[in-house]
């Protein structure tokens, strides 16, 4: 096992277990992600867990993706908040929000952590169906376009 996945195994279950101990398990979700990013050129997937509201509207949701491609791996372990908001009369919520990032990346040269910021902006579905974008900031990748699913809606 590389360092770099040691270290990102040890963040993703220190940022899960604070999030998990700070919320009702009732309105706690999990969920799984997959999409495309550029720069770098990568496809990536990995997970989130989201707690109940903090404030009206208000949830915490921390996510760890895994990219791949472009002769590099990337982790990164994004701290993000987002702020729901209801369609009237739709099934779909759109959300914005944001949040720093810890950003590994792995070459045949070497590895390097950095920080970033993330921005972003999706649609979520009643049922569990989701579309985000990310727009990256500092030295998280600079855009990623993603699907996913949040268990247990």
């Amino acid at each position: 096992m590389t360092r770099l996945t040691r270290v990102s195994l040890w963040a993703a279950a220190a940022v899960m277990s604070v999030a998990v101990s700070a919320s009702d398990a009732s309105a706690q979700s999990l969920g799984v992600r997959a999409g495309a990013s550029v720069d770098p050129d990568q496809f990536y997937f990995g997970g989130h867990y989201e707690t109940a509201p903090l404030a009206e509207h208000v949830h915490f949701r921390p996510n760890l993706e895994l990219g791949v491609g472009n002769d590099l791996t990337t982790v990164a372990v994004n701290l993000e908040v987002v702020y729901k908001a209801p369609l009237r009369r739709q099934p779909w919520t759109f959300y914005g929000g944001g949040g720093p990032a810890i950003n590994f990346y792995d070459t045949d040269r070497g590895s390097d952590t950095e920080g970033g910021f993330n921005i972003l902006g999706g649609l979520e579905h009643d049922k569990g169906l989701f579309f985000e974008v990310k727009f990256g900031l500092i030295d998280s990748p600079d855009l990623k376009f993603g699907i996913g699913y949040v268990f247990g809606k």
